[in-house]
């Protein structure tokens, strides 16, 4: 399977998320993957800087937006998938496993109105359910540890990895959050590393590790297999899971980490507004005492 698809990145720094614009040359037809909303958290104000200039680039390249597609239920940043979907009616889609993301954090934030079973997006991929665009198959891989519902879709020798993976000097990604497994992320991570080494992979976040100057979020099979700091050729899996869950231990949370999943767990929906006309995110306190 060769890809001929065409490929535009869209970084945003203030949360190092990888948006991608993926299109078929021969119909024009393009999906969307991990669209950013701008979320300023001290303010409470949201922007679609980020989404609009996706827009911008579709309509300059005539391109007509036929998916919308997330990897996983992000825990650092807004999806702007609805705002997409009513500028191009695309339908939005996720991981069938987002039942049980929603499932794990409808009662931590009293979220009566998600509805457990993912019906807030237009479509649930299993593992292995392909699906076109355009011209060009698209096939969905089931990749959980980071949470429950990750998926990476294949695009002829692209695939896009989500939270999966980061760039071979960096690693892997925590699996930490409620539902994630270390032992499922190395098994997931090797399925990926299973394919042929010239399959270029496409990160969804980067940080710049130390000593690397610019930005990036491409690599190959080939280049994490022998390269990657977490999980290259010859780390098994005891390893990488007492390596995983020490180093998750001293991560903080991410910094939109409560507004973002409950935010993305309605797919991207705000909450409706109340009687004053107003939209509010909830933030789960709790009070820890001292001893007298």
């Amino acid at each position: 399977m060769s890809s001929c698809a065409d490929i535009q990145a869209f970084f945003d720094e203030a949360t190092h998320t990888v948006s991608y614009l993926v299109s078929d040359p021969q119909t024009r037809q393009a999906a969307i993957i991990d669209p950013v909303l701008d979320y300023d958290h001290a303010s409470g104000k949201a922007a679609t800087v980020s989404a609009d200039r996706i827009l911008v680039a579709a309509r300059t390249r005539k391109l007509r937006i036929a998916w919308i597609l997330e990897t996983h239920a992000h825990a650092d940043h807004l999806s702007a998938a609805p705002y997409l979907k009513t500028r191009t009616a695309a339908p939005v889609a996720i991981g069938e496993r987002i039942r049980d993301v929603q499932r794990i954090f409808r009662p931590v934030f009293n979220l009566d109105d998600v509805s457990g079973d993912g019906s807030e997006f237009d479509r649930l991929f299993h593992d292995g359910d392909t699906f076109d665009l355009g011209t060009l198959p698209i096939e969905v891989l089931h990749t959980p540890g980071h949470t429950p519902a990750c998926v990476s879709y294949r695009i002829g020798d692209a695939v896009f990895v989500g939270d999966t993976l980061f760039m071979p000097d960096y690693g892997t990604a925590r699996a930490d959050f409620p539902g994630g497994d270390a032992r499922m992320l190395y098994h997931s991570i090797r399925r990926l590393l299973e394919l042929p080494p010239h399959t270029r992979l496409f990160m969804c976040h980067d940080y710049k590790a130390p000593g690397r100057a610019e930005y990036a979020w491409e690599s190959t099979v080939a280049r994490q297999r022998h390269d990657n700091v977490h999980v290259r050729d010859g780390v098994g899996i005891e390893a990488f899971v007492a390596m995983r869950r020490q180093r998750d231990a001293s991560l903080p949370a991410p910094t939109l980490l409560l507004p973002a999943i409950q935010v993305n767990i309605r797919a991207g929906r705000l909450p409706e507004a109340e009687s004053n006309g107003v939209r509010y995110l909830k933030i789960p306190v709790s009070l820890a005492t001292g001893q007298d």
